[in-house]
């Protein structure tokens, strides 16, 4: 194939002016669609904020108020919910826990002694005694109403 009568002086100035104009319309969308950039390099506009100087308050007085959502303080000393107790004085004859308050109630099972206990419910009056529930830490099955006592508080284990 011979490409002699393509290639003369008007084809070849032609395809340069076309190219040309390509070129020039590439170069007009770019600079036209790049973002511009601040030739001064490290300088930033701030927005400025005004605070007013403080004003003198009088003091106001504090008012104590009660949460009503915060647990009351309890007496480490005595028997409470969610304290821990032991049995003690009841030796080898174990202590009753029965299935509810009073001396005529159900035995649910014989506590033994220095057996610890979780009290989750009490204290109710029956028969003489004050009396707690009391739920085994380590079996929620062990768990009944028992006379306070033959109970002593002991510190969380």
């Amino acid at each position: 194939m011979d490409l002699r009568p393509y290639l003369k002086s008007p084809v070849i100035f032609g395809a340069l002016i076309v190219a040309g104009i390509l070129i020039l319309i590439t170069l007009i969308l770019i600079g036209w669609t790049s973002p511009r950039f601040s030739p001064e390099v490290g300088f930033a506009p701030a927005d400025l904020t005004m605070i007013p100087a403080p004003t003198h308050t009088p003091a106001a007085s504090a008012t104590p108020t009660i949460d009503p959502l915060a647990s009351p303080t309890v007496d480490p000393t005595t028997i409470h919910i969610e304290g821990y107790v032991q049995i003690i004085e009841v030796g080898t004859d174990g202590l009753r826990i029965r299935s509810a308050p009073g001396l005529n109630t159900e035995t649910v099972f014989l506590g033994e002694e220095a057996e610890v206990f979780l009290v989750k419910d009490g204290p109710q009056d029956a028969d003489g005694y004050t009396w707690w529930y009391l739920v085994a830490p380590y079996d929620d099955k062990r768990a009944g109403w028992a006379a306070a006592d033959f109970l002593a508080v002991v510190p969380a284990p």
